[in-house]
């Protein structure tokens, strides 16, 4: 079994598809744009908000200018409502605190941002412990940039080969691949197909947090 597990959030732990979908609709139908309906925000999540934001905005609408302003409206009410759809996919809770009792470290990886973050983790999972809980930050690359995964690995001092790194999106499974983990898992009941995870081959992909739990303690 690994040391470190370190965890995307959105997709991964949490299903928060409708509430972001919900507040950045409540953003777009602000300003007078078109809103999206929720599945469609799968494809529009992973890469941070700022980029949610572009890809949700009508191209001819995609400025530096909008996208703020669409983030000001977004995080005052995102905060206030992004647990009121939200749930953990079920089983993960039993995930985590099996991990936990077996002796592994947890942290979270996300591109969320980390008012977020913080705040909807401590919120499901009172109980677990995680050496970092780390959102998108201030002069820190988004994913599938590593350095959040370095920042965790450092804190945990743990090396890459006693590390798991689980996603449910392409930009988790490059993370993994340029955090040089070896085992990184991808997850299929998230936001994104189980071929976008099939076309990184790697190191295995659950179909449900059961069979993950099942690898990870095996290996």
């Amino acid at each position: 079994m690994k040391k470190l597990i370190v965890f995307d959030l959105d997709g991964t732990l949490l299903n928060t598809i409708a509430d972001l979908a919900e507040a950045t609709n409540y953003a777009l139908k602000t300003c007078g744009y078109p809103t999206h309906d929720t599945d469609a925000y799968r494809y529009f999540v992973g890469n941070g908000i700022n980029k949610l934001f572009e890809r949700a905005l009508p191209e001819t609408e995609r400025t530096e200018e909008n996208i703020r302003h669409i983030r000001s409206l977004f995080i005052p009410y995102y905060n206030i409502h992004n647990a009121d759809l939200s749930q953990p996919y079920p089983g993960i809770t039993h995930v985590l605190e099996t991990l936990q009792v077996q002796g592994c470290l947890l942290a979270v990886a996300s591109n969320k941002y980390q008012e977020a973050t913080t705040k909807l983790i401590r919120q499901y999972f009172p109980k677990q412990s995680f050496v970092r809980i780390f959102g998108q930050r201030d002069n820190i690359p988004s994913k599938p940039d590593p350095s959040v995964v370095f920042e965790i690995m450092k804190a945990a001092n743990v090396q890459p080969e006693d590390t798991a790194y689980i996603g449910d999106s392409c930009v988790d499974m490059q993370t993994g691949i340029n955090a040089g983990i070896e085992e990184t898992i991808g997850v299929s009941w998230g936001f994104r197909p189980r071929t976008e995870l099939e076309a990184y081959h790697p190191a295995y992909i659950a179909d449900t947090p059961e069979e993950l739990l099942d690898f990870l303690i095996r290996k």
